[in-house]
């Protein structure tokens, strides 16, 4: 069991990106008082929480109700973290400042979607709440993993001003790397899993 809830800590964490997005509140935040940093961090956070925590409970029933495979999910879902691996990789840390849209809530987009919520994430959640490979109190421990994940990125958001102090903008570059390093991983750990292939296969279950 340890096995594996830190297995799904890793993934969460990877796939989340709490630094990468740290980066990116960072830089949109910038000229905000502290007050109004802390209500965005709050806002971004519960948003992000909302849509991972509906894909735990609906995205297998959906999935299951167009006919998608779990063998199917799992490829899918192992090539596209290990894209989204890239991406962190290679990608640039630079993002664009924020909107000067009157109405436009930035804790919305891009920092709840798709900067903690994004497609890696959500792809990662409903692979490890799969109702054909995980009972229900597997479950229950993956989405406080989940849980816990999230919380951990807002206490990032809280400090994001005195992290980037300390680590500077290359620290965070370098974390970032080496986080999509590890994604890549266990992406490829997936595709593997999935297809069987090799007695070195590691289960993710």
């Amino acid at each position: 069991m340890v096995e594996r809830l830190t297995r799904d800590f890793v993934l969460f964490w990877t796939t989340l990106d709490p630094i990468g997005t740290l980066a990116i509140f960072a830089g949109l935040t910038a000229a905000f008082p502290v007050r109004e940093r802390r209500k965005i961090a709050l806002r971004a956070s519960l948003y992000a929480a909302i849509i991972l925590i509906v894909a735990v409970v609906i995205g297998q029933i959906v999935l299951d109700e167009m006919g998608i495979r779990v063998l199917s999910l799992k490829l899918a879902g192992g090539i596209i973290l290990f894209l989204f691996s890239l991406q962190m990789l290679f990608g640039s840390t630079e993002h664009a400042s924020a909107s000067s849209e009157k109405d436009h809530d930035i804790a919305v987009f891009p920092l709840a979607v798709p900067a903690i919520a994004g497609p890696g994430a959500i792809m990662a959640v409903i692979l490890r709440t799969d109702n054909d490979v995980y009972t229900i109190p597997q479950q229950a421990q993956t989405a406080g993993v989940l849980i816990l994940v999230l919380i951990l990125n807002y206490v990032l958001l809280l400090l994001s001003g005195l992290i980037l102090r300390i680590i500077g903008q290359n620290g965070a570059a370098i974390l970032v790397r080496v986080m999509g390093m590890i994604l890549a991983a266990l992406s490829v750990e997936i595709v593997m899993n999935a297809l069987g292939i090799g007695s070195w296969a590691v289960p993710l279950h």
